[in-house]
């Protein structure tokens, strides 16, 4: 199988997953159960997360992922935004979608999926970055809505979901770039009301860690702690959660804080929206070819 066959592979299973989270009634479950069933459904399909599904209610945008035995239940009005990133061999694939069972948060999911439908029509090969983040302003805020300016869309590349390149969700002036022929990008617009900030800042929680270096600490436990991490997961970003069936939680987490601060592993802080407004999002990953654009993730 080739380098395209597994993008394209990857992106379908990120597409069944993310239908299959979005017909869920999630009202009533934990956020556990709901990171868990939907990572199962990535390995039946034949995937591997690419990181820790994201389960992100309300005023918060991104970066939070379940801890173990995690007791938040989701409310019937609640706003949820479920992240699925699937990699074959390292290949990935990045979807979201926002999913809420109070009417009064339709019209903002659907602006959303619709930035994000005006973004892809026009991403093309050479397409100026720029020009997808003055679509997406555009499309939101005609209907009297906020992007989220400080989140932006990315490139992707084996083993890593952000791989040095923005997709910004405003128009922007001075440096862009071109989309280019056979690389991968993630567009995802994160909207929010009128009466937000419009931009996100760092939380406190930080559930999802990635390995940034793997020097040695001269510590045997924690070095052979670094060591099972790279194998397990290389550069691709892992939660709590994955690891207490080797590890016991409390020395896991020990390990875990002692490799922060050596810097060997970064811990992701979730996002949250400056006035404490509800965001939604929506995702899906490209690849621009010759003469169309191939969204893998429909």
């Amino acid at each position: 199988m080739d380098i395209f066959d597994n993008y394209v592979k990857a992106g379908k299973i990120a597409s069944q997953v993310r239908e299959y989270a979005r017909t869920q009634d999630h009202t009533g479950r934990s956020l556990s159960e709901i990171c868990n069933d939907i990572e199962q459904e990535i390995f039946k399909k034949g995937g591997e997360p690419a990181f820790p599904v994201n389960v992100s209610l309300n005023d918060i945008a991104a970066h939070y992922t379940a801890v173990p035995n995690d007791p938040i239940i989701v409310k019937n009005t609640d706003v949820l935004k479920i992240d699925v990133g699937v990699h074959i061999d390292g290949y990935i694939a990045d979807t979201a979608v926002t999913v809420s069972y109070d009417t009064k948060y339709q019209n903002l999911i659907d602006i959303a999926e619709r930035a994000l439908d005006e973004a892809i029509g026009i991403s093309r090969s050479n397409t100026r970055v720029s020009e997808i983040g003055r679509i997406i302003e555009k499309t939101i805020t005609k209907y009297g809505c906020k992007p989220i300016q400080n989140l932006s869309g990315h490139s992707l590349e084996r083993y890593t979901i952000h791989a040095g390149k923005s997709i910004p969700n405003i128009w922007t002036i001075g440096h862009s770039f071109n989309l280019s022929v056979n690389n991968v990008y993630a567009i995802e617009p994160f909207v929010t009301t009128n009466d937000g900030q419009g931009v996100v800042y760092e939380g406190k929680i930080k559930n999802i860690f990635g390995i940034g270096s793997r020097k040695r600490t001269k510590e045997q436990k924690t070095d052979d702690f670094l060591e099972y991490l790279w194998n397990k997961f290389k550069t691709l970003p892992f939660a709590l959660r994955w690891i207490v069936n080797e590890y016991e939680e409390k020395e896991a987490l020990y390990l875990l804080e002692i490799l922060v601060k050596k810097k060997n592993v970064h811990a992701y802080p979730i996002l949250v929206e400056g006035a404490n407004r509800i965001v939604v999002q929506a995702e899906h990953t490209i690849i621009p070819q010759e003469s169309n654009t191939l969204t893998i993730t429909k």
